[in-house]
């Protein structure tokens, strides 16, 4: 069963580098990255922190989101546990912004779901995927 978690983790953190690289640079897709930044300028209008002064820009808050997806991805698949844990837990607020913003923006439920399937996904790894530690024996 470890086996399939680490499997698991590592396809994971590879799919939110991918996703990280798409949003940093346009040389993956170009149509994608493209489709990104427009999906950005609206995902700014609803970022949760609006509401106590801080508005990001569209264009840095796409870099921003790839740059965290990225590094928090690579870290998930191949960094040591306790990274591993941290990137886990940044990615999982990244989701919970993610469902948030769409279901700010009014969309349907069934463009919440791939967000929600990381986010359910991370949780899982949080809470299973990690070994049992080993018990010293009694002398």
């Amino acid at each position: 069963m470890a086996a399939a978690f680490r499997a698991l983790r590592v396809l994971l953190g590879l799919f939110f580098l991918l996703a990280g690289a798409v949003k940093l640079s346009e040389r993956l897709s170009a149509d994608a990255h493209r489709q990104m930044q427009e999906q950005f300028v609206r995902f700014a209008e609803v970022f949760p922190l609006r509401d106590f002064g801080f508005a990001p820009s569209p264009g840095p808050y796409l870099t921003a989101v790839g740059a965290v997806e990225a590094a928090a991805g690579l870290l998930l698949a191949f960094g040591p546990q306790l990274l591993q844990e941290i990137s886990n837990f940044v990615l999982s607020v990244v989701m919970i912004g993610a469902i948030y913003t769409l279901l700010a923006l009014r969309e349907p439920l069934a463009m919440c779901a791939p967000a929600t399937l990381c986010l359910g996904l991370l949780l899982l790894l949080n809470v299973r995927g990690h070994a049992a530690p080993t018990k010293a024996k009694a002398e």
